[in-house]
């Protein structure tokens, strides 16, 4: 049994191939710890039922802990979001602008639908491109808000390399061969072994040499979305 992109949890699974969530929830805090190293902090963390969720938040955390220790940064705003709905994430983002009075420097969102919805919370009290959002998946809308400025940081998955390299350890496992794993990983029942892809980080500044040089995006289906003077050439 091969575990695909999710860690089937507490079970005999022979391989587990993925993108590393560890390094990505370090990619989304540290970008934005860079850029800012103090002000007021969202949160804004996946399913709370979802193992890969819990992942992002707790290396996020890591990240952000000694600027929290020191008082430079401080969560206003932090919740698991039911099934990583944007309509929750925007509910999420509404009560923190409220709880904070609009005084938020950041919002470290674990994925692109609910930077989304975050998104929309802040447009609604013109904060859109004042705050910076982290998300993971580089979706089309997301890349559009990259090249707009109203998101900061994306992160990509280049999901052919994951199919094919799950297909090349299926074959292999079958022929009854161990499988090309560098890592392990805990599931709860026992250490799996794991194959933890590199994720790219996407910024405004490289999303031609990223997700469009792939083929993931589109140019055209990027700047339909944009202004003329949006647009990237």
């Amino acid at each position: 049994v091969i575990s695909y992109d999710r860690l089937a949890q507490n079970s005999d699974v022979d391989l587990y191939i993925s993108f590393d969530r560890f390094a990505m929830g370090r990619m989304q805090a540290e970008y934005l710890v860079n850029l800012a190293p103090k002000g007021n902090y969202v949160v804004i963390a996946g399913s709370p039922n979802d193992e890969g969720a819990k992942v992002l938040h707790d290396e996020q955390m890591k990240v952000l802990r000694p600027y929290i220790d020191r008082g430079d940064v401080k969560i206003v705003g932090d919740s698991y979001t039911k099934e990583w709905l944007p309509s929750e994430a925007y509910i999420h983002m509404l009560a923190a602008i409220d709880a904070s009075q609009g005084n938020i420097t950041a919002v470290l969102s674990s994925n692109d639908g609910m930077a989304t919805g975050a998104i929309q919370a802040l447009r609604d009290h013109n904060l859109a491109g004042k705050v910076l959002v982290s998300g993971q998946d580089a979706d089309l809308a997301n890349v559009i808000c990259l090249a707009e400025g109203t998101q900061t940081m994306t992160i990509y998955k280049p999901i052919a390399a994951e199919a094919t390299r799950a297909a090349e350890e299926a074959v292999r496992l079958a022929k009854g061969e161990k499988p090309n794993a560098d890592a392990t990983v805990n599931n709860g029942k026992t250490m799996v072994p794991a194959i933890l892809l590199k994720p790219v980080l996407v910024t405004k500044d490289n999303i031609k040499t990223t997700v469009v040089k792939d083929g993931f995006q589109t140019l055209k289906e990027i700047n339909l979305g944009l202004p003329a003077d949006k647009q990237i050439q």
